[in-house]
């Protein structure tokens, strides 16, 4: 039989029920007893079903270190609704046992009238102080991803005086990836290891210990940029300094996990034609602005597809089977351009994309007649079943082929293209790229089908 104890937490009705009906009773002690079981990103799974006078109810019930966590776990909606409910001096309680880039997050998702008035009650002045210098980064950047909270010792102490700071440096901070060494000027130098410390010889100076190979990113830096350095290196955290080197925080994985999600929700949204970053349970009115603009636009792809076909009415009219197999070339010049446009975007995203334009171009080509070659050949096939016009087989086979290379060629150079203008590349896996190759292949379709049969 199965081992049941590391089962994944599971959010049941029955559960749901069981919070519903504590607090309907005010029974604080078996309600309490209950989420003691639970993780606090559990607990805040929790609240995010239930109505916001049950959420306010078990938000002020739990211990306020509790609280801070779940409240960084909530749905941004409802956690939202949640700080309208709390005063301004809650609100700041529970800033004071969060990080400070968690304590940042919060107060920024706050008015900017009501950021004044929390940040004015924090009792901690340094927690203040240290909030205060992370909203003044673009979110962004490094410096809106960092937290204040790190193990810094200087160069010049000995192990056993390290040892002994550490300590109390360590109390504020929740897990010790790596102890950071920095100079006099508060310069970062170097890294060191806990091994290393713990091994050597109490009178060994922290300069001869330290590992001057450290890995570290500007605080004016992307944080996609800061992804990408830390998924390349295998890094679980990394420094930030300024452009002198000053030692200013750190970016630790648990933040880069949600920067990729975040950018990945959004990049999916893009090739979905959906232009702005939205949730399923957002209003219509929001929903519809970010849906509407691509809509619009496949509106007038489609309509310049109308009006190609009408410019090709004559030779419609000799060899009608051109018509029916409009859909097919449309489809496949939005497919082939789609799977182009997703392999590059892919590539940029994770810095793969690399070597000349030329040399892309040529494997690009070279990809696209192999494929195309490939389905051509289905179609004549498909032409001599139904007994079609050898003439006109080939000639749809060709100029498909011919569609097929041109849509892998748009769909390669255009997120390119997009990337170096420092436009999000994702747009051109969406209806963007689909509608535009839909269009161009229409027209080539014709042109060179009407080119081979002679019209």
């Amino acid at each position: 039989m199965e081992d049941n104890q590391n089962i994944q937490f599971q959010l049941t009705d029955a559960l749901i029920e069981q919070v519903e009906l504590f607090i309907e009773l005010k029974n604080d002690k078996a309600l309490r007893q209950l989420l003691e079981e639970f993780h606090y990103a559990d607990i805040a799974e929790i609240l995010d079903e239930v109505d916001l006078e049950d959420a306010m109810y078990v938000i002020k019930l739990l211990d306020s270190e509790t609280t801070s966590d779940v409240l960084m776990e909530l749905d941004e909606d409802n956690r939202e609704k949640v700080l309208k409910n709390l005063s301004a001096k809650e609100i700041a309680e529970e800033i004071e046992e969060l990080d400070t880039d968690d304590a940042a997050d919060i107060i920024a998702e706050l008015p900017e009238n009501r950021q004044a008035e929390v940040i004015s009650k924090i009792e901690d002045e340094d927690h203040k102080a240290e909030i205060k210098e992370l909203l003044a980064y673009d979110e962004d950047t490094a410096g809106g991803l960092m937290a204040k909270e790190l193990v810094k010792v200087y160069e010049t102490w000995t192990v056993a005086g390290c040892l002994r700071r550490i300590r109390g440096q360590a109390q504020n901070v929740s897990r010790v990836h790596s102890i950071y060494v920095v100079d006099k000027e508060e310069k970062l130098v170097g890294r060191l290891s806990l091994k290393d410390l713990i091994t050597a010889k109490s009178e060994q100076k922290i300069a001869e210990l330290s590992n001057s190979n450290v890995d570290y990113v500007y605080v004016e830096e992307d944080v996609e940029d800061v992804a990408k350095i830390m998924q390349k290196y295998d890094l679980e955290a990394i420094p930030v300094v300024d452009q002198d080197k000053t030692l200013l925080g750190r970016i630790t994985i648990d933040d880069i996990v949600d920067v990729i999600r975040e950018e990945a929700d959004k990049d999916y949204q893009l090739a979905a034609g959906i232009s702005q970053d939205v949730e399923a349970d957002d209003s219509i009115l929001q929903l519809t602005k970010a849906r509407l603009p691509w809509l619009v636009l496949g509106l007038f792809g489609g309509l310049g597809s109308v009006f190609i076909m009408k410019g090709f009415e004559d030779i419609m009219a000799t060899v009608p089977n051109l018509f029916f197999y409009t859909p097919l070339i449309a489809a496949m010049a939005g497919n082939v351009g789609v799977q182009s446009s997703a392999i590059i975007v892919q590539g940029l995203a994770n810095d793969n994309v690399k070597g000349s334009l030329f040399n892309r171009l040529i494997k690009e080509v070279g990809l696209s007649l192999i494929n195309g070659f490939a389905l051509a050949l289905l179609v004549i096939l498909f032409g001599y079943f139904i007994g079609q016009d050898t003439t006109e087989s080939v000639a749809i086979a060709v100029s498909m082929m011919s569609v097929i290379v041109v849509a892998a060629l748009v769909g390669t150079f255009v997120p390119i293209i997009l990337d170096k203008r420092g436009i999000d590349p994702a747009i051109a896996t969406g209806p963007f790229i689909t509608t535009s190759n839909d269009i161009l292949g229409i027209y080539l379709f014709f042109i060179i089908a009407g080119q081979i049969i002679g019209f």
